[in-house]
């Protein structure tokens, strides 16, 4: 008997959307996350505190008994139906009838001059430190990339006592227009994109603007910005960088699910290409709080095997999938993107390889073989998406562990 009806991987809004429908059925579920929190990355708890968007799905979990593994991270998949976990005192291995992968996403970096200095960072990872204690008020913040998520950091930081210089959008007005007029076939959108404008009254919002270099000598010190046929240098304590995100598959292609154009592929019932293994959220598509909410009810319900429950929730979730696909055509990255790295800047921060040496290479393969890149602690996670969007090249291949994982973890899991 396997140790549980269905275990989610994942404990943002479609794992514990997902988490919660399964175990309503009667399902035993567990969910693992490599937080102490549940609540990902978008309902992080700030002070050990989750958002009050989150208290209702996180109590309804607890109230329906699902077994919460924290501080947990899959690493490798022994044998079918079983997944090996690392936690911070040791390792275990999960038994399941069903899996549901609900990894989320991570933010793309692109590289320019500078990138690597100390205090430019994520967008997402600047909120996350403000979150975890680290202080904000009066600090210079200039947040550049792309995306609704740059708003949303603003807000945030502000709020906080930051003093938030500009946001600096590459998108095209043209592009944001069209896109705001979408929203008033959602009018929920509409107006958290109203409460969100509203919040950042007085703060520049610069579309058609990116960063080409960051300066400083020990941190970031300022930023060069680039708006048409004008440059400028802002002084900044922080750089907030982030082009959109990108979805986390890597546990996904171990287990070997089927991709494609960077997620993993589900039929209408959230299933993968393998009958036990289901995904939902951002893992299969970048497109909301919303649209991975509604994924991981479908999901929790097919995988327990409520499909008739799972059924009714398909109409919500093409509304929202509709409004994805207008989001992606919004912010989509611009070519001018590419040229932003210098030949001596380094794209794989990890292994200190730069632009010129992996543009000598054919493809990511003889990359990884001639120069490491994609070789270090990320994994790839980082220079991957960078080197997709400048050069073109996929990863071809995910080998166990897929995170950092301890000798003895490896040694004690039977393959």
């Amino acid at each position: 008997m396997p140790d549980y009806d269905v275990v989610v991987i994942g404990a943002g809004p479609a794992g514990l959307a997902a988490a919660t429908r399964a175990a309503e059925t009667g399902a035993r579920v567990a969910m693992v996350d490599d937080n102490s929190h549940p609540g990902g990355q978008i309902w992080r708890a700030a002070a050990g505190k989750a958002p009050p968007e989150a208290a209702p799905w996180i109590h309804s979990a607890e109230q329906h008994k699902v077994e919460w593994i924290a501080g947990a991270r899959v690493f490798a998949a022994p044998a079918a139906n079983r997944i090996a976990v690392e936690k911070f005192d040791g390792e275990l291995e999960l038994g399941y009838r069903s899996l549901i992968l609900a990894t989320g996403a991570r933010e793309r970096f692109l590289p320019f001059p500078g990138w690597t200095l100390p205090n430019v960072m994520g967008a997402g990872g600047l909120q996350a430190l403000a979150k975890s204690g680290l202080p904000v008020a009066g600090k210079k913040i200039v947040i550049a990339g792309s995306g609704p998520l740059l708003l949303a950091v603003a807000k945030y930081m502000k709020e906080h006592g930051a003093d938030v210089r500009l946001i600096a959008e590459q998108a095209r007005q043209s592009s944001l227009l069209a896109f705001g007029l979408r929203l008033a076939a959602h009018p929920g959108k509409l107006m958290q994109a109203v409460g969100l404008r509203a919040a950042l009254l007085g703060i520049p919002y610069l579309t058609s603007c990116w960063p080409v270099a960051a300066e400083g000598t020990d941190k970031i010190e300022s930023v060069t910005l680039r708006r048409g046929g004008k440059t400028w240098t802002e002084r900044c304590d922080y750089l907030a960088c982030g082009f959109g995100l990108v979805s986390n598959t890597e546990v996904a292609a171990l287990l070997g699910c089927r991709l494609a154009n960077g997620s993993v592929v589900v039929d209408e019932r959230q299933q993968t290409s393998i009958k036990s293994i289901y995904s939902a959220g951002e893992a299969t598509g970048i497109g909301g709080l919303e649209l991975a909410l509604v994924e991981g009810e479908i999901a929790g319900f097919a995988a327990a095997g409520a499909s008739a429950r799972a059924r009714a929730l398909f109409a919500t979730r093409d509304r929202y999938r509709q409004f994805a696909a207008a989001m992606e055509r919004a912010f989509a990255l611009r070519e001018e993107l590419k040229a932003l790295p210098r030949e001596e800047t380094l794209v794989c921060r990890c292994e200190d390889v730069t632009l010129a040496r992996v543009e000598a290479c054919t493809g990511w393969r003889e990359a990884k073989l001639h120069t490491r890149c994609g070789m270090g602690p990320c994994q790839g996670r980082f220079c991957g998406s960078a080197v997709e969007f400048l050069l073109g090249w996929k990863a071809e291949s995910v080998r166990p562990p897929v995170f950092p994982a301890r000798i003895e973890s490896l040694t004690r899991t039977e393959p």
